[in-house]
């Protein structure tokens, strides 16, 4: 059974900076893709940044040069670095797995989802 437990989330500044973190437990060996995802109140959850086994990595252009993904070379943690924030980065974070060979940022891909965690950015 995998799990994926994220924290991390607050209420930010516009322009401030927050890191979120996914930890993962049980068999993490056959999912090769992590990916995060954000919904906003009253829209559809959108891919926001993937990071695979390998080390490769690949990000919404609404957060491109402002958001990094990373993870522990174990995979029992993945990261989110979120620099720059502005109003429009304000949703429930999600971290999810997924075992297909290619990453993408879609949520069809995906087979097991955190419960998420807030991020606000007030003015």
């Amino acid at each position: 059974q995998v799990k994926l437990t994220e924290s991390g989330g607050a209420t930010v500044q516009s322009g401030g900076s927050l890191s979120l973190s996914c930890a993962t437990s049980g068999d993490m060996e056959h999912f090769y893709c992590m990916t995060w995802f954000r919904q906003a109140s009253g829209k559809e959850r959108e891919g926001v940044a993937w990071i695979d086994s390998d080390g490769g990595s690949a990000y919404a252009d609404s957060v491109k040069g402002r958001f990094t993904i990373s993870q522990d070379d174990d995979k029992s943690t993945v990261y989110l670095q979120m620099n720059n924030l502005t109003l429009e980065d304000t949703a429930m974070f999600y971290c999810a797995a997924s075992r297909g060979v290619s990453c993408s940022l879609r949520a069809s891909e995906i087979d097991y989802w955190g419960q998420g965690t807030q991020v606000t950015v007030s003015a």
